[in-house]
């Protein structure tokens, strides 16, 4: 049993399962559908098939922040344990809970001098901020202290890397990340966009490509290009997907021609409903360690 709580937000994409069998405490985001507020509890109250099924029938979810008071709520039953808390959040680049988890951390401090409590910002999202969790988990499984952990998510969470396509551009029209002038034509023309997350957190379109065929053939070449050692790479991959599998399993397959090793030990995850409710259904998302995201 760990001297300190690891723990994350719902938002790192990830199965229940998953951070059962890590250790790793989250905490859920909440979205709202019709009037009405839920969990993003991955999935254990949905399916990520009716829930992008009906964002595709006109839903046009809400998604909202872990508040501070959550967090306090969160924390301070292992803080009563005499445990020290390292959290880690999604992208302050994407969403302003960082600075919630911030508040918190400090209120929780007055009350317990003695604890320590740390917010690390992931500058990650979905999978990519699950795949964090996995190495810090594997760290602190391996025998790394508090410090050791918190010191090597700063100084390695920009190897993270996040390459998204979407094939439905509704959402990202929807929400501001696509104009409307641009999506009808892109629709028109089946532009398949390819995104990351830069250095600062923000998902950032790259490349217009036409027919997801291209977007997955350039998703594959990308990763190549940025993906540690290259070729011989020895480190974790995941995926996430929404609604779309054959095409992660498309890009997951292609992978595999070029790195071999990585047969049967590539993770697809689906997306959650947070996240989900700003890609909707469509987009493929791949995460591996790589190079520094330097842009």
């Amino acid at each position: 049993m760990s001297s300190f709580m690891l723990s994350c937000e719902s938002t790192a994409d990830r199965t229940a399962a998953f951070f059962a069998e890590h250790d790793i405490a989250y905490i859920c985001f909440h979205y709202e559908v019709d009037g009405k507020t839920y969990l993003d509890d991955l999935y254990q109250s949905t399916t990520s098939e009716q829930f992008f099924a009906s964002i595709a029938a006109g839903a046009q979810p809400k998604t909202s922040q872990v508040g501070t008071g959550e967090y306090i709520d969160f924390w301070e039953p292992s803080l009563k344990e005499g445990k020290d808390v390292l959290h880690v959040s999604l992208s302050s680049g994407i969403s302003g809970t960082y600075n919630s988890a911030c508040l918190a951390a400090q209120q929780l401090r007055e009350r317990y001098p003695e604890r320590r409590i740390r917010v690390i910002d992931s500058l990650a999202a979905s999978a990519g901020y699950g795949l964090l969790m996995e190495y810090l988990a594997d760290l602190r499984d391996a025998g790394s202290t508090f410090d050791e952990l918190a010191d090597w998510a700063e100084a390695h969470k920009l190897n993270v890397h996040h390459w998204f396509f979407s094939s439905d551009l509704t959402s990202f029209i929807r929400g501001g990340r696509i104009s409307k002038a641009s999506g009808v034509l892109g629709t028109a023309l089946k532009i398949c966009p390819l995104m990351n997350v830069d250095n600062t957190g923000h998902l950032i379109p790259r490349e217009k490509i036409r027919t997801k065929k291209r977007a997955i053939a350039q998703m594959v070449k990308t990763c190549m290009e940025h993906i540690d050692g290259g070729a011989a790479y020895t480190g974790k991959v995941c995926m996430s997907q929404s609604a779309c599998r054959a095409d992660a399993e498309a890009v997951a397959d292609a992978l595999v021609e070029q790195m071999p090793q990585l047969a049967g030990k590539i993770d697809i995850n689906d997306i959650g409903t947070v996240i989900g409710s700003h890609t909707g259904p469509g987009t493929v998302a791949l995460f591996f360690m790589g190079d520094a995201r330097v842009d």
